[in-house]
């Protein structure tokens, strides 16, 4: 899908917008979700779709005639939803079925999948007790490396990895190497190979997309380096699922999470998903739960835990069915889309928002990478005022977010938004500039949005 040309003339430019918005085969469905306003912050809350509702409504009339036999005469059974979500959101990660589970949140998530997989690379070893059976050649308990992230990580994939590392007796100065960016806003991926090379690293843990610039990075080429240098590879992508074609099992990924309430319209709080490369089946899950059980023999309540031969075994606690139900509606819209049809429209979207944003006063700056084969779903629009342009955008039912110091963070999210709101954004954010309007708002004082 091709972005409108940005003309000298508003005007012209707003009708050839409406002409992209009239070609755009996506565009019927925007009718199914309530969307306030001019929404631009599905990056961070997706709003509900009628197909969601009545997912919703569907367990909620379960529950009511099934109570407690819900968990078997559900349909679908709840018994095995986290496995049969899981299935279902396969297709957009690239991964086997079997590969996927819905549970957890995003951060309990991390802690389980990142304190299991820096074990395993230690050769399966408790790294603060010094496992003499640890496998030779690989890192040991007695000489842990540390986990790679980088600067511009979201801060709880950095508070959960800390916490695994005290876990382990581990002083996560010396056990987290941390990749720097060069210009605030991106992370090179020269700097990851150095410190792959230079450092003594047994797991990488990167974002698919980086949360404040929109940086998307190369996932295969990243896996790649890390098994090179002998480090295992897992991935954020919070900010990409949905929104972003990945291929998990092909690129050889070992662990992913992410949320299902930013480009998959799940609902907040909605359950999130886990992956984990069908290699690593029937590892012990560094935080074991009954639900990741094998399911035959789950209710037999046996003391022994005997992990799930799946993704499944990462499940901790029985999966909050009214909190995963909205996903299997917003799933229905995203697979009837099409994820390469989605990712065709938000490249085109982002691209146009680009060339809008070039077009303003020199206040403004694009904080996001311009290859679109590098950025997410979202454009940072830079500017010193932007903690007051973003509420004064909110006071004109223009949605965005503001992430500091300086960035008024954009996402049109491709099911319910178009060329022209994308042309709307950028001529309120120009005439709350030229006006000065923004002013009526106080600084940001301190505290986050």
């Amino acid at each position: 899908m091709e972005p409108p040309r940005v003309a000298e003339s508003p005007t012209e430019t707003r009708e050839r917008a409406r002409a992209a918005d009239a070609r755009d085969p996506l565009a019927s469905f925007a009718d199914r979700f309530d969307a306030p306003g001019t929404y631009m912050d599905g990056n961070s809350l997706g709003p509900l779709s009628e197909d969601s509702e009545a997912a919703l409504d569907r367990v909620v009339e379960e529950w009511r005639d099934h109570a407690v036999e819900g968990w078997t005469e559900g349909d679908p059974d709840w018994f095995h939803y986290g496995e049969r979500l899981g299935a279902k959101v396969s297709p957009l990660v690239g991964a086997r079925e079997a590969e996927v589970a819905v549970c957890g949140s995003t951060t309990a998530n991390i802690h389980t999948l990142v304190g299991t997989f820096y074990d395993e690379a230690n050769g399966g070893a408790d790294v603060s007790a010094g496992d003499a059976n640890s496998v030779s050649g690989a890192a040991t308990a007695d000489d842990p490396g540390s986990i790679l992230v980088n600067d511009l990580d979201f801060p709880t994939d950095h508070y959960a990895i800390r916490a695994q590392l005290r876990q382990r007796g581990l002083n996560p100065d010396d056990h987290l190497t941390v990749v720097e960016s060069r210009d605030g806003r991106t992370i090179a991926r020269e700097d990851v190979e150095r410190a792959l090379r230079e450092e003594n690293v047994d797991l990488l843990f990167f974002p698919a997309v980086l949360y404040r610039s929109g940086q998307l990075f190369d996932i295969e080429a990243l896996t790649d380096l890390a098994h090179e240098h002998g480090a295992l590879a897992g991935f954020d992508l919070a900010h990409s699922v949905g929104v972003v074609p990945h291929d998990l099992h092909s690129a050889g990924v070992d662990f992913a999470v992410w949320c299902h309430y930013k480009y998959l319209n799940a609902g907040p709080g909605a359950v999130a998903g886990l992956y984990c490369h069908e290699d690593h089946f029937g590892i012990r899950p560094a935080l074991a739960g009954w639900w990741g059980h094998e399911k035959e023999t789950q209710f037999e309540m046996r003391r022994t835990f005997t992990p799930a031969e799946s993704a499944g075994a990462f499940q901790i606690g029985t999966v909050p069915v009214l909190a995963a139900a909205p996903l299997d509606g917003a799933l229905d819209v995203t697979r009837e889309a099409g994820i390469d049809a989605i990712r065709a429209k938000s490249v085109a979207l982002t691209d146009y928002l680009v060339a809008l944003v070039d077009r303003l006063p020199d206040a403004f700056a694009v904080g996001s990478p311009r290859d679109s084969d590098r950025r997410g779903g979202h454009v940072a629009v830079e500017h010193p005022e932007a903690y007051r342009l973003t509420q004064a955008l909110k006071d004109r039912d223009v949605v965005v977010d503001f992430r500091p110091p300086n960035v008024v963070r954009v996402a049109p999210a491709p099911l319910y938004t178009g060329f022209e709101d994308v042309f709307d954004v950028a001529e309120t954010l120009r005439a709350l500039h030229e006006s000065g309007a923004y002013e009526e708002h106080e600084p940001r004082s301190g505290g986050v949005t």
